[in-house]
């Protein structure tokens, strides 16, 4: 990791710390702003610290990238979770074979860049 990236890496994890400090629900309960800023401080540890022996380039540009798209969706919306997304269920496909390989494949890059790693963690 070049000392670039790893200031990059480290405003990126502070951003989010601050961003958990200051974090308010869109409910205004003092319980669930609590549990909002817990979830945004311990999903931050969880992924920074799976992604640290990360080395090749273009992985640590995707996990940046996914960690701007996430803060950016989290402030814009007011919810620190991330927000779902409807892909059509594979009912059409044979349980096993061409069709059914080729539409997990396409599932799988059909799926939007702040959600890559959250299924990995939840």
């Amino acid at each position: 990791m070049t000392p670039a990236t790893r200031q990059e890496v480290l405003g990126l994890y502070r951003k989010i710390l601050q961003i958990a400090k200051t974090w308010q629900s869109a409910s205004g309960q003092m319980e669930e702003t609590l549990r909002e800023k817990e979830y945004i401080r311990n999903e931050a540890r969880t992924l920074f610290r799976k992604n640290k022996s990360v080395t090749d380039p273009e992985l640590i540009k995707q996990c940046i990238e996914e960690c701007e798209a996430r803060i950016e969706i989290g402030l814009h919306y007011n919810i620190p979770y991330p927000r779902p997304i409807h892909l059509p269920p594979m009912g059409l496909a044979h349980k096993q074979g061409r069709t059914l390989r080729h539409q997990e494949k396409l599932r799988k890059i059909s799926k939007p860049i702040y959600l890559k790693s959250h299924d990995e963690v939840s």
